[in-house]
């Protein structure tokens, strides 16, 4: 499949190539500037990162009813499809849902320390973005924890100077749809930029899938004078969704949609508030300072959480609530230091998070299938009195972080940062009634040298690190097998250990045909220590592990060729390895596999990649079309390396024209067709049955979208 996929590729830019016309359009700089990576706008020439642009044209063109299908985008990037704007996500790490990746909203992320929630993309409006950039690699020492694999910054449309407005409405033959709108305008000294999405999804090809999705995002800028300006945004959304889950291996190769429940959930409410203040002294000084607020709900049974051992007519479940409110500030000063040569970014950050948490158990009773080695439907039965986790925590989290720029001469620029973080959860656990303190606290550092050969070369040399604590959730989880009605007392995870990750990487660019090809590239080694691991368990339960040492080591790569106004050309991808260096998975006499060093870790695919054609005829003036092609190779579904995945290449094609005031576009998503599956994963038991991550069938999204701007 990588030849083929390789092929393809080959013979696509062959055809670019072949094209005769000559482009006066320049392709993204080398000396485009980026906020995420210095926490200040930033030439990529001076920053010793491997990072990545998702443009404003890019998210308008592709028409996105999810984020995956803009993550996907980025060299080195797979976002797992989960379902219903759910995911999991993979850089410089395998397909997980642990917290190595640090999700962003103009800069301020998402989520406080040890509440990381592997889908809270899902709370975005992908039409209310201006760009996306996604730094891959550890960035802790100026964000501090989950900033591992990579760091995600949403950056948010800004007020328009003149009133402008935007609606449009999406939907596909399985039963989605959504309406999105837009307006922005400035009065005098106040800009105001508001957006609305509303989503809603019901007798999908999956069965038990409907969702509804509703956003609305505001952004508020007052400009005192040119040097000062109060910036405010705020964000409501509210998310219900069936949890359709995973299938066994016959329903997914017959391509039976059908669902095992018919009672899973998940409902959530988000609102986060920001104020900040920005004041520029003089071309040397600026001073920043932000206050914000945060308050989820989040309540589901979700049916990852159902628990069946093979040949059981019964079996377990959950319900669970997670709710948490955030208040914080953030206080920052950049400072140019001329007879230095050298611009510092300082900050110091306070985040205070109350959370409440509770997980009941539920019993359910399993409907086998013929032969009773998989069930076909589950039935829920009520909660049982069990309580798998009940507490009330507060988090605060305290940090301060200093990095530097330092031209040592015109070609060679020294980046340096560090950061110290403190995290102090005190807690009330009800399952034991025990009171207690758990505290995590760790400085990061990282050092990086950009070579400029010249306009269009440049290299850099990069050593940065990474950490993050267990979350609270992993902390007071019930251990499989004790407390409840086991008779054994209830014992919980305090003894996790926060992972740590040591990252060294040399990476470089280069404008080879100036303003039309232009390549990057990264090669990096990531090793990490008590890397927290979910163990799948034979009854679909987790484990968690703090694995003793892990080695993720790969290539990116990406390609942009710009033949002309009419064809444009990319391609992105990684190569890679993810290896446990040493872990004892088992201690328990009768499993016959207890150390698995050495050996793949599972969701792990070894090549990746996206690549895309566009073409905008002359001939058809507004009219465009691109082919896209995802590739993600064999993987295996367990840690102990027995059964692999084949892994899957789709093609998906996106076609749009604009007449006037209008635009009408056709999304084919699959368009082949294929049947396969984002990820496969089974227990390390022996005839462990696996369970499957379906993917759609050929999906056709229709839209049509009305814009105006008073300017033009």
């Amino acid at each position: 499949m990588k030849n083929i996929y390789i092929l393809l590729l080959f013979l696509v830019g062959n055809l670019v190539i072949a094209q005769n016309s000559k482009s006066k359009d320049s392709i993204t700089s080398i000396e485009e500037v980026y906020v995420t990576a210095n926490k200040t706008a930033t030439k990529k020439s001076e920053m010793p990162v491997a990072i990545h642009k998702l443009s404003k044209k890019i998210i308008e063109e592709t028409k996105a009813t999810s984020m995956y299908e803009l993550v996907n985008k980025v060299p080195g990037a797979i976002m797992v499809n989960l379902g219903n704007e759910q995911h999991s996500m993979a850089i410089r790490q395998p397909m997980t849902t642990n917290s190595y990746f640090l999700y962003l909203e103009d800069g301020l992320p998402i989520r406080p320390l040890g509440i990381f929630n592997h889908n809270a993309l899902l709370e975005i409006n992908q039409f209310n973005l201006q760009t996306i950039e996604v730094v891959k690699g550890p960035t802790s020492s100026i964000y501090g924890p989950d900033a591992i694999g990579g760091s995600i910054n949403l950056i948010s449309v800004n007020p328009s100077l003149h009133p402008s407005f935007k609606i449009g409405i999406q939907a596909d033959q399985f039963g989605y749809k959504n309406v999105s709108a837009s307006g922005s305008t400035t009065f005098g000294k106040l800009g105001i930029h508001v957006a609305g999405l509303f989503a809603d999804q019901k007798d999908s090809w999956m069965a038990y899938s409907d969702y509804k999705k509703a956003n609305i995002n505001a952004k508020l800028v007052y400009n005192f004078n040119n040097k000062t300006k109060l910036i405010g945004t705020i964000f409501n959304g509210n998310y219900n969704s069936n949890m359709f889950g995973s299938v066994n291996e016959s329903t997914f190769l017959n391509r039976n949609y059908t669902s095992q429940t018919d009672f899973t959930y998940r409902k959530s409410g988000a609102l986060r508030t920001k104020l900040t203040f920005e004041k520029e002294w003089n071309s040397n000084s600026k001073t920043s300072i932000t206050t914000y607020f945060r308050d989820n709900k989040l309540g589901q049974n979700p049916s990852y959480g159902i628990r069946w051992t093979t040949g059981q007519t019964t079996a377990k479940g959950e319900i669970n609530s997670n709710n948490f409110k955030s208040y914080g500030a953030l206080i920052q000063q950049i400072q140019n230091i001329n007879f230095l040569k050298t611009e510092a970014v300082a900050g110091v950050l306070y985040d205070y998070s109350p959370i409440t948490y509770f997980s009941n158990q539920i019993n359910l009773k399993a409907n086998l299938n013929p032969g009773g080695q998989t069930v076909n439907t589950y039935e829920n039965l009520g909660e049982n009195g069990v309580k798998l986790a009940d507490y009330d925590s507060n988090v605060k989290n305290i940090a301060t972080y200093i990095q530097t720029k330092t031209k040592l001469n015109h070609d060679l620029i020294l980046t340096f940062g560090m950061r110290h973080d403190i995290m102090d959860l005190s807690y009330t656990n009800y399952l034991n009634n025990t009171n207690g303190n758990q505290k995590y606290e760790r400085t990061t550092f990282k050092g990086g040298l950009n070579f400029i050969i010249n306009k269009n070369v440049g290299y850099y040399v990069n050593y940065s690190e990474g950490f993050t604590p267990p979350g609270v959730t992993s902390i007071f989880r019930l251990k499989p097998g004790t407390g409840g009605n086991t008779g054994i007392p209830a014992d919980f995870y305090y003894n996790l250990k926060p992972a740590l990750f040591r990252n060294y990487e040399i990476g470089g660019y280069a404008n080879l045909i100036p303003n039309q090809l232009t390549i990057d590239y990264a090669f990096y080694l990531l090793n990490g220590q008590n890397e927290l691991l979910n163990i799948r368990q034979a009854d679909n339960s987790f484990d968690y592990q703090s694995a003793g040492q892990t080695r993720h080591k790969g290539v990116e790569f990406s390609l942009n060729y710009y033949h002309s106004k009419q064809v444009q050309f990319r391609i992105g991808g990684t190569t890679s390895q993810h290896t446990f260096v040493k872990f004892d998975v088992s201690t328990k006499p009768s499993d016959p596999l207890k150390n698995l060093d050495g050996f793949e870790m599972p969701s792990a695919p070894k090549w990746s990649g996206n690549s895309e054609i566009t073409y905008k005829p002359n001939w058809f003036p507004n009219f465009r079309i691109a082919l896209e092609c995802q590739y993600v190779s064999s993987f295996y579904q367990d840690q102990i390396n027995t059964v692999k995945y084949e892994g899957y290449t789709i093609l998906n094609s996106r076609l749009g024209y604009t007449w006037k005031n209008f635009e009408v576009f056709t999304n084919i998503l699959n368009a082949t067709d294929k049947l396969y599956a984002y990820n496969v994963t089974r227990a390390n038991t022996a005839n462990s049955p696996a369970t499957y991550t379906v993917a759609a069938p050929r999906t056709f999204m229709f839209g049509i979208q009305y814009s105006f701007d008073l300017k033009k």
